[in-house]
């Protein structure tokens, strides 16, 4: 799999490239199967329906890696917290996390991590259907990304009451991120047991934290859970995606394969920083995707800076719903063409 090679450094025919929320809003398909299962959340639990837009952006677009279709808050919502997509608010947990009982309810370790059936099924039947020449990535949102949305109980733009929380109770605040993380390992690992050949972290609220604190409460469990993916399953690549700490890139270092760039983060920064012990992912900014000039002027750029083919092209960030399909083939074709050698 091309793709795989080059999360292992090794030569390819061309840079890999692939979108994250590829299997999104912008396919006038999903949208389709979407409407079939009703919501949201009835599409992640549908293994068939996730599995069918898990596929659509590598027949689509062209993609070389699939990801699977799900929703990194399926973790605590299993670990036993109520979850709804609320219209014009996004997910909201109906009880958030407060005190150390809330968190000794919660499920744990395996417990809740056996309970994401319909994510491995999904996992099962896209690995079926896809081709053995392209990828199945699955993924897990990093434990402080978890962690905030538990505490905070929806999305949040000042992180105030789970900062709170760290600042005025380190204690509790860590045993919640070390309950997160053991579930998440052996989600992975079941994830991986299921069929996927990558896996990837995302941790999107890495930036809500200065860097000591980050450090302390973020990075350290997304080491520890590759740490842990590696010493059992040592063949499969891992990714890390820590939005926005492209200041912080001094103090990264562990068990991983290949590092996800922010489009906030200059890539001639992070190869100066970490492109000799990582493959590098990323990262065009998602809004060039509005231009075709604009994305070939960012394709040009990037593919010059990571000419040494040490690289994944993908962007910054997601894909935004209202792109059109004929730009995203546009961008994948380019880096293909590009980058070809």
């Amino acid at each position: 799999m091309i793709f795989t090679d080059a999360c292992k450094g090794k030569k390819t025919p061309y840079t890999p490239v692939w979108i994250m929320r590829q299997a999104g809003r912008y396919l006038p398909e999903y949208m389709e199967v979407r409407k079939k299962a009703g919501n949201f959340l009835n599409l992640c639990h549908t293994p068939e329906l996730a599995a069918e837009v898990t596929l659509q952006p590598v027949d689509i677009v062209g993609v070389d890696a699939a990801i699977m279709f799900s929703d990194i808050l399926v973790v605590p919502n299993e670990m036993g917290m109520k979850l709804d997509f609320v219209k014009g608010e996004g997910p909201v947990f109906e009880k958030p996390v407060k005190t150390k009982d809330d968190i000794d309810g919660l499920l744990g370790d395996k417990e809740a991590a056996d309970k994401l059936t319909y994510v491995y099924e999904t996992i099962k039947i896209a690995r079926e259907k896809l081709s053995d020449e392209k990828a199945l990535i699955g993924f897990t949102g990093a434990p402080w990304t978890l962690a905030t949305y538990m505490v905070e109980g929806q999305g949040t733009k000042t992180y105030n009451i789970v900062k709170k929380l760290i600042y005025t109770d380190p204690k509790l605040m860590h045993y919640l991120l070390q309950k997160v993380s053991d579930v998440v390992k052996y989600y992975l690992e079941n994830q991986i047991k299921s069929g996927v050949n990558v896996v990837q972290i995302f941790d999107s609220w890495a930036a809500a934290l200065e860097k000591s604190a980050y450090m302390e409460f973020s990075w350290r469990y997304i080491k520890d859970i590759c740490s842990y993916i590696k010493s059992k399953y040592p063949e499969i690549p891992i990714i890390v995606f820590p939005k926005g700490i492209g200041t912080y890139l001094d103090d990264i270092d562990g068990d991983f394969d290949v590092f996800g760039v922010d489009w906030g983060t200059p890539m001639s920064l992070a190869k100066e920083k970490l492109g000799d012990r990582y493959i590098l992912q990323g990262n065009m900014e998602p809004c060039r995707l509005y231009s075709k000039e604009a994305t070939k002027e960012c394709v040009m750029s990037i593919a010059d800076t990571m000419k040494d083919g040490r690289h994944i092209f993908n962007l910054g960030h997601g894909i935004l719903p209202d792109v059109s399909v004929e730009n995203a083939k546009f961008f994948v074709s380019l880096v293909k063409e590009v980058t070809k050698r």
